[in-house]
């Protein structure tokens, strides 16, 4: 296991765990503890998730140049049926601002527009171009999909993590 993965998977178990060098003080709730990222991603509600991934998934705190590869080896990760549920939930939400389907298979360079027959790569650069074009977008679907997060893997995007545990963590706290 290389070392960006440990510390990934490190962060994961914190942000499970709500372990947290700086809230040791903090009274726990056990009940509130998720056991890994598979367990906050069930029971933790879309709110809390959209809290979490607000403002550190942007372009503004991680690039595009950074997040693009990032996403094409996580989407490539995740289960066929999930990553049609992402192209679909992405689709929807970018129709609603006007780009229909038909217009994002040409511009993009997609093998289809239909979700369930789309390839990782057509999902990747779904999911880049939305990242880069409509950030709320992109966190709204984590918030919704939140599969994709367990196989981030870049420092920068397990560091932002980190953080953003730390607020999340902090918040429900107090």
């Amino acid at each position: 296991m290389t070392s960006s993965e440990q510390y990934k998977r490190q962060i994961m178990n914190d942000l499970a765990g709500g372990d947290s060098e700086m809230m040791q003080d903090a009274p726990s709730d056990p009940s509130s503890d998720y056991q890994n990222f598979d367990d906050f991603a069930q029971r933790s509600s879309r709110d809390e998730r959209r809290q979490l991934f607000g403002k550190s998934l942007h372009p503004d705190s991680i690039p595009v140049s950074q997040m693009e590869p990032e996403l094409q080896k996580a989407i490539a990760q995740i289960q066929p049926s999930e990553r049609d549920d992402v192209a679909r939930e992405f689709f929807k939400r970018l129709k609603e601002r006007g780009l229909n389907d038909r217009q994002l298979e040409q511009q993009l360079s997609l093998s289809t527009h239909h979700p369930n027959r789309m390839s990782a790569d057509d999902v990747s650069k779904l999911a880049t171009f939305t990242y880069h074009t409509h950030p709320d977008i992109f966190q709204d679907v984590l918030a919704d999909k939140p599969a994709i997060m367990k196989f981030l893997s870049n420092p920068v995007v397990a560091a932002v993590f980190g953080i953003m545990a730390a607020k999340w963590l902090g918040g429900r706290r107090h």
